[in-house]
């Protein structure tokens, strides 16, 4: 038999990350500011450094990684790509399964890629000090181990229902030497106003972004790290899908399917990405972006420019969006909770360059078992709707007997989650499909622009 694991020597890691706006149709939409005329890259660097904006404004296809980054890259890159075998044994598929692992970052899942990079541009502009926001905890304590890397000091402002139910991640960005907050709090103008309308609001993604813009706003020492959603944090995950495309060649492989994850965009840009390049220039690949009935962003959202944070700080984008305002259901427990969408991913779903399918929740977690109970590895449930997916297109694969090769982002490890699966067994999950009217009522208030 084969190997399991496909590795990589350190010398492999990429030297460069892959820039998808270099092979697009088109050219991305800019961010808008509230007159509706393109953000100039001075208002952006109130919060951004200017190698970052650079980043985020490029159409050059190879950004290189700097030497300390890929450096710190080393401690847990490159991550193996894995074959699936007991798993496809237990579903009795011909298809072939393999999977990236991320979880063996310190932090336990793919967010590093970002967190470091973002940390090491931020020190190079002189900036010491970070504000961000997290939901389920991954990106937080990925920037506390960053800032921790970097000598900088890190503001969190925590989503209050995960900071309720994921007491240990924040735990661990306190190890890492950040400051956590619950949010909504009485330090923003975004968490009082909200606070005053609702004491006992369970926070959301789009309200802790709008706590962490405003204080970087308003302090010159203080800059804004974003832990998915824009194309430099897009661009920085592509460490994944480069190094599965090596790991592919090494074995004679190359997937007919590429599955991943999708809150906010960068677990899929990252997994996925790399292998649109092979698409621009002819190669079959079909790329899937997996996200919960109870949060549709891509498969039920509008295609519009809205806001990224609830308050409207953050300029308008063009992207698939349920609306700023959107509160996900505090029932939901599997993680890809955002309103909206990285622009980059839902221009290349408008144009049909990729595809995106909602998975409820009890399936979610049913899969994540099942993958647990074959492989060994419990995985974070953001994880779990990318396994759900695969395991759907493997059983298709069962009745037409096609002998499909899927490939699919395994981004974390689920170690802090278990709260979510104690639910999941005890029958206190449901599934959630997110009302057609509320995302109605939500989509009335979007900004007024024409897009």
């Amino acid at each position: 038999m084969s190997d399991v694991k496909v590795l990589l020597d350190e010398s492999e890691i990429p030297t460069h990350w892959y820039n998808v706006v270099a092979d697009m149709k088109n050219p991305p939409a800019p961010p808008l500011g509230p007159d509706g005329k393109p953000v100039s890259p001075e208002m952006m660097m109130a919060i951004f450094p200017g190698n970052i904006l650079e980043q985020e404004m490029s159409a050059q296809r190879w950004i290189p990684i700097p030497e300390p980054v890929r450096e710190i890259y080393r401690l847990w890159r490159p991550s193996p790509l894995c074959r699936a075998r007991r798993l496809e044994q237990a579903l009795g598929t011909p298809a072939k399964i393999y999977y990236k692992y991320e979880g063996v970052s310190p932090a336990g899942s793919h967010k590093p890629n970002s967190a470091v990079a973002q940390a090491y541009f931020n020190k190079q502009a002189g900036i010491n000090r970070l504000t961000t926001e997290t939901g389920a905890g991954q990106w937080g304590s990925s920037l506390a181990l960053a800032g921790q890397m970097f000598g900088m000091e890190v503001r969190i402002y925590m989503v209050k229902v995960s900071y309720q139910q994921k007491p240990f991640r924040r735990s661990m960005m306190q190890t890492w030497g950040a400051e956590v907050l619950a949010s909504p709090t009485n330090l923003t103008n975004a968490g009082r106003a909200i606070l005053e309308k609702d004491p006992n609001n369970p926070g959301s993604l789009g309200i802790a972004i709008s706590e962490a813009v405003e204080e970087a706003a308003s302090r010159k020492d203080t800059n804004y790290a974003l832990g998915s959603v824009l194309n430099h944090v897009l661009l920085h995950q592509t460490v994944i899908g480069l190094e599965a495309k090596k790991q592919f060649a090494k074995i004679g492989e190359y997937p007919d399917m590429v599955f991943a994850p999708c809150g906010g965009g960068s677990n899929f840009g990252g997994a996925a990405f790399p292998f649109l390049a092979d698409a621009a220039a002819g190669r079959k690949v079909r790329a899937v972006a997996v996200e919960p009935t109870s949060c549709p962003t891509l498969t039920k959202g509008h295609y519009a420019y809205d806001f990224g944070d609830q308050s409207g700080y953050t300029p308008l984008m063009l992207m698939y969006t349920l609306g700023h305002d959107f509160m996900p259901p505090s029932i939901h427990a599997g993680g890809l909770r955002y309103h909206g969408d990285s622009p980059l991913v839902s221009q290349l779903y408008k144009e049909g360059i990729i595809e995106a399918v909602a998975v409820p929740q009890i399936a979610t977690f049913e899969a994540g078992v099942r993958f647990a109970r074959s492989e060994g590895i419990i995985p974070a449930p953001e994880s779990c709707h990318a396994i759900r997916a695969v395991i759907d297109e493997a059983l298709r694969c069962k009745q037409s007997g096609e002998p499909k090769t899927l490939f699919f982002n395994l981004s974390g490890h689920g170690h802090f989650d278990m709260a979510a699966y104690d639910k999941y067994f005890a029958g206190e999950l449901e599934d959630y499909e997110y009302p057609e009217e509320e995302i109605r009522n939500a989509l009335e208030r979007l900004p007024k622009v024409a897009a």
